[in-house]
């Protein structure tokens, strides 16, 4: 852990000098604006399928964990695999196509990115973590032993994993769809 105040796994939010355009776009004012397209719909309805995902894994593991879930294994394997996967995708179109084109737009933003792109490198380490305790469990099962502490230590990183990811996201959500909104007509 470190004592940056703005590393992904302490952070509480943006603070204020990153938030100057999230301030003037409310989140409850964002589908109605004009500059609110298709593409910034369809980038936030991902955002809340890696949230239902990492939601739908956690769930899966408690119902592993109290007895009531016998396709486990299968669900953990199909599920883990299309979320990181996906996730990890996602993160390198942002930081390659995306967050470039956003940060010339607003140099008062820049700093926000760079704790994104930051962000993106620490959750590519818990990405990691999660597929070694989902694999770690995933062995057990196909031998044909007892997972149910491998099922606990996954779930605990699935759990730690929704943490960062949902900061992580809201924070990106507040950076980068006030930049569209505020500056769609230069994005052309």
């Amino acid at each position: 852990m470190t004592d940056d105040p703005l590393a992904l796994d302490i952070r509480k939010g943006l603070p204020e000098h990153l938030r100057v355009l999230a301030d003037l776009y409310p989140r409850t004012e964002w589908r109605g604006h004009p500059n609110f397209n298709d593409l910034t719909a369809f980038w936030l309805e991902r955002h809340a399928m890696f949230r239902q995902l990492n939601d739908l894994l956690v769930e899966g593991s408690e119902k592993r964990l109290d007895g009531a879930n016998p396709n486990y294994g299968r669900e953990m394997q199909h599920y883990t695999s299309t979320y990181l996967n996906q996730l990890h995708g996602h993160h390198q179109i942002e930081d390659h196509h995306y967050f470039p084109q956003f940060i010339p737009l607003d140099r008062r933003l820049e700093r926000g990115f760079e704790i994104l792109d930051r962000d993106h490198h620490a959750l590519d380490g818990h990405i990691h973590a999660l597929a070694a305790s989902t694999n770690a469990v995933l062995q057990r099962i196909a031998a044909g032993e007892d997972d149910e502490r491998e099922a606990r230590e996954l779930l605990e990183a699935q759990r730690a994993f929704r943490t960062f990811l949902h900061r992580h996201l809201e924070d990106e959500e507040d950076l980068v769809v006030p930049v569209i909104l505020e500056y769609g007509a230069a994005l052309g």
